[in-house]
């Protein structure tokens, strides 16, 4: 449970930092109108969600079977408070264009979707 909580309190921090970087230099990072740009993100974002999901769970020492539960409380954070950013996104990030709102939401379902699929795939817990 206590290695749960930790995963879950890196996943609070994770977000923080996402989000304050987002109201510092999100303009140059969400343009709405450049689509590669986009995709790019989409996958970008879900590859390294993956990828930071499996060293956290690594480095936390979880059984391969607790895997799932502490992507869980990773990407749990951001599933609820960005919830909230999406639906306020202007007051938010009163930095990036409005329209590109949709596009957040969606960017941080594919990073939490990358963060699970992270916790299935693969051999061993060290890799």
């Amino acid at each position: 449970m206590f290695i749960k909580t930790r995963l879950l309190r890196a996943g609070l921090i994770l977000w923080l930092v996402g989000t304050i970087a987002l109201r510092v230099a999100g303009q140059h990072l969400l343009p709405p109108d450049h689509p590669m740009a986009a995709l790019g993100l989409l996958i970008g974002g879900a590859a390294g969600s993956a990828w930071l999901v499996r060293r956290l769970c690594a480095g936390a020492q979880l059984s391969r079977e607790d895997w799932m539960a502490g992507a869980v409380a990773i990407v749990l954070p951001t599933l609820c408070l960005d919830a909230f950013s999406a639906s306020f996104f202007p007051a938010v990030f009163p930095n990036i264009a409005p329209a590109a709102a949709g596009f957040f939401g969606g960017w941080m379902l594919a990073c939490c979707a990358g963060g699970l699929l992270g916790a299935t795939l693969g051999r061993t817990a060290g890799r």
